[in-house]
């Protein structure tokens, strides 16, 4: 077992006050997005584990990247199973996400579309690093984000009647033609064609819709308010009305949502627990500088309406609170520990991430604070004790024969 160094990100969007918080560290005025607890290449965790190819008269132990560690061994840290499953790498990456301002809209691919994505942008030889590149992987990317904190969001397209109606009380006369197509076709239709027809426009040519829209959101308030603050955020872009097709989530502390391939999804505001299959797939819809490939997304985004399933923790004999996803890339659980309490048993055939994010949680010699995190290696045993709130992420392919 190994105390984890994370790097936290500073994205644009990130909130300047919600990690430090957590951490009990003073802000630093920056943006601080996501905080990192895995081994993605772009920003592995580091632990302090010796390096048993160094000298032995070595007096210090280096930070080393989780990635080099799995590398030396990988049957060893993750278990036959998981290498067997999904090659010698982790397959999934734990965040805190802490979002100040709106993220892009956006939609993740299936394993198959990203496969042949992936494989068709290396024929035609794109850059992995352009900025028209859209697959960076061969991987799929399931999403589970937990509130540690209200949070808002975005999540999947509501009816599109519902959609006309909210356009509608906007009185902006340019939108007629949305309203009237979501009113007049089946929903996937109706979906569809205006999905199109808002990231098709010149934008350029829909600033002044955007601007009476965002102004209108702003007057009436109520359901329309968070779509003045992505406004506020994004003047001017038409992803302000994409966002106004989607289903507003707001969740609360220990309230989950799952993101599945081809369910488009925002952001909003809030401080998050995030679980992921380990992928940089993201095809963008809006609210983003970034480049949109239109005809890939549209391929890819499931049109239909749905009900946003809020996630609630099934709980276990064992105290173990778990969110219940269709994937095997990962497993994401909670312990509420209280003092006095035996101890929780978490030895598992597969690697595991546990992070305190309340009071004080001892997992094996190491004392935890919210914001620490700890690297367990398979089949490693492991027990919690202490007062506070611990999340576990591992692999589900394989935990029915958790110890």
């Amino acid at each position: 077992m190994d105390r984890l160094s994370n790097t936290v990100r500073p994205y644009a969007w990130g909130s300047t006050t919600a990690i430090p918080a957590l951490l009990g560290t003073a802000p630093t005025g920056e943006p601080q997005a996501e905080m990192w607890m895995g081994a993605h290449p772009g920003a592995p965790s580091r632990i302090a584990r010796p390096n048993s190819t160094a000298p032995t008269t070595a007096t210090t132990t280096a930070e080393r990247p989780l990635t080099e560690v799995i590398a030396a061994d990988p049957e060893g840290e993750l278990g036959a199973a998981t290498v067997a499953r999904f090659g010698p790498r982790l397959p999934f990456l734990l965040k805190l996400l802490a979002a100040g301002s709106p993220l892009s809209l956006q939609v993740h691919p299936d394993l198959d579309q990203a496969r042949k994505g992936y494989a068709d942008e290396e024929a035609r030889g794109i850059p992995i690093d352009a900025p028209h590149r859209t697959y960076k992987d061969a991987n799929h990317k399931p999403e589970l984000i937990c509130a540690l904190t209200p949070f808002d969001g975005l999540c999947g397209f509501r009816r599109p009647t519902e959609a006309a109606d909210a356009m509608e009380a906007l009185g902006v006369d340019s939108l007629k033609p949305y309203v009237d197509l979501l009113r007049a076709h089946p929903e996937e239709a109706a979906l569809r064609e205006v999905l199109t027809a808002i990231l098709g426009a010149d934008p350029a040519e829909m600033a002044d819709t955007v601007a009476e829209a965002a102004a209108a959101c702003e007057r009436l308030g109520g359901a329309h308010a968070p779509y003045a603050r992505i406004a506020h955020n994004y003047p001017g872009d038409p992803g302000v009305l994409a966002a106004m097709l989607l289903n507003y989530v707001q969740l609360q502390p220990g309230e989950a949502l799952f993101l599945g391939a081809g369910v488009p999804h925002a952001y909003l505001d809030g401080l998050g627990v995030e679980i992921m299959a380990n992928s940089d797939n993201v095809l963008r819809c809006g609210l983003t500088p970034k480049h949109i490939d239109v005809p890939e997304l549209l391929r890819i985004v499931r049109f239909e309406a749905t009900e946003p399933g809020v996630l609630r923790p099934e709980a276990s004999p064992s105290g173990e609170e778990r969110y219940e996803t269709p994937v095997d890339e990962f497993a994401l659980s909670r312990y509420t520990l209280a003092s006095g309490a035996a101890p929780a048993g978490l030895t598992a055939p597969t690697p595991q991430i546990l992070l305190c994010t309340a009071g004080t949680v001892r997992v094996g010699e190491l004392d935890l604070t919210p914001g620490q995190s700890v690297y367990v290696p398979a089949a490693e045993a492991v027990e919690a004790t202490g007062s506070g709130t611990l999340f576990r992420a591992t692999v589900a392919a394989g935990t029915a024969g958790a110890a």
